[in-house]
């Protein structure tokens, strides 16, 4: 008798072989679908990135130490401070700034210039800045920079500017220059203010620490603490600067922006406010926290009508340009620029602005 379960045992036994060549084997095939609840780490996580590599910067030269020179005095707020007002020296339409306050009129000393002056050695030009304050460092974050003059028009051709923080060591890192190549740092004239009006000041960037591409590393350097005269201490090189120009000082707290000097071009007088309690626009508004200075010439003979130029002594047989003649003494009751100005105790140009108040022919209570 035939055995009937055969056939049946062979197609059973072929089913199970199918079916097992079609199980998982526990390795995922290139079409498998990879497992959703698998952590998966996408560009958008919080692993931190790599911190981009900072090019070094090898230095050749440094600065030394800068020579003894002739000092240069701006106006300081530091005996009317207490009244919250500066005593004169602040004239908008001229670009003279005399404003270490904030918007409170809150006096800020470390913002305050009391002199400057630049020497040189044989590769240096140094600009020193004396500030009634001690701490260049103030919470604030100041910014200090010299402006250059190569034409002695009154519009900056280049500004060295510092940020914080500062070092008694020589320093590049934290210095930049800036160049306006399109001549409107001081907009449409550099003997007022053209407020309101837009312009790009200085704008473009020909120092970054050394670090752009082309940079002479050593340029320009700031150093803070480098001695009685030096509160900030600037060195650049004279081989780029050349042998003449006009030069100035500012310190700033404010605006912070190269790009937007000259200052006074973009605020009319009464949307920036004004330091002196007897005008109309007082007290600070737009414009504060800037103290900026006069400009010496260095290299040439200056005619006395450059602008921005610091005021000359006049000899005593030559009378003051359009006022009484030298000599005037205020007898005391005169506290402030205007009233010292009715005395007959100030220089003026022909148009009749206010140079400077001469303290040597006028002195305050």
């Amino acid at each position: 008798m035939k055995n009937k379960t055969r056939p049946f045992s062979f197609f059973a036994m072929l089913i199970i072989l199918i079916l097992a060549c079609n199980l998982p084997d526990g390795n995922p095939t290139a079409t498998q679908e990879p497992d959703a609840t698998a952590d998966v780490v996408s560009p958008t996580s919080e692993q931190p990135l790599p911190a981009p590599e900072v090019p070094a910067v090898t230095h050749v030269i440094f600065p030394a130490s800068a020579p003894n020179s002739k000092l240069f005095y701006d106006v300081e707020s530091s005996a009317t401070a207490p009244e919250k007002r500066a005593p004169y020296g602040d004239s908008y339409d001229i670009n003279r700034l005399e404003r270490p306050f904030l918007q409170d009129m809150t006096y800020i000393p470390d913002l305050d210039v009391e002199t400057f002056s630049l020497s040189k050695d044989a590769d240096w030009y140094y600009v020193s800045v004396r500030l009634i304050g001690k701490d260049p460092n103030n919470a604030l974050g100041i910014n200090y920079a010299v402006e250059l003059d190569k034409n002695s028009d009154g519009f900056g051709d280049f500004i060295i500017l510092a940020q914080p923080p500062y070092t008694s060591d020589w320093s590049a890192g934290n210095v930049q220059v800036y160049a306006d190549t399109n001549h409107d740092t001081s907009a449409i004239s550099s003997v007022r203010s053209d407020a309101p009006i837009n312009t790009d000041g200085y704008d473009s960037l020909i120092f970054d620490g050394g670090r752009g591409e082309g940079d002479d590393p050593d340029l320009a350097w700031v150093r803070i603490n480098a001695g009685p005269n030096a509160t900030i201490q600037f060195a650049f090189k004279r081989s780029w600067a050349g042998s003449s120009f006009m030069f100035g000082v500012l310190a700033d707290a404010g605006l912070k922006d190269a790009a937007q000097l000259d200052y006074v071009d973009r605020f009319t007088e009464e949307e920036a406010g004004s330091p002196i309690k007897t005008k109309k626009d007082y007290p600070l508004k737009a414009l504060y926290a800037i103290d900026n200075t006069c400009r010496e010439a260095h290299g040439f003979d200056a005619t006395g009508f450059e602008p921005m130029l610091c005021p000359r002594e006049i000899p005593p047989t030559a009378a003051p340009l359009n006022t009484q003649p030298a000599g005037c003494t205020d007898p005391g009751q005169y506290k402030d620029q205007s009233s010292c100005e009715a005395a007959g105790c100030a220089w003026k140009d022909n148009s009749g602005v206010v140079i400077a108040v001469i303290p040597s022919f006028c002195t305050y209570p």
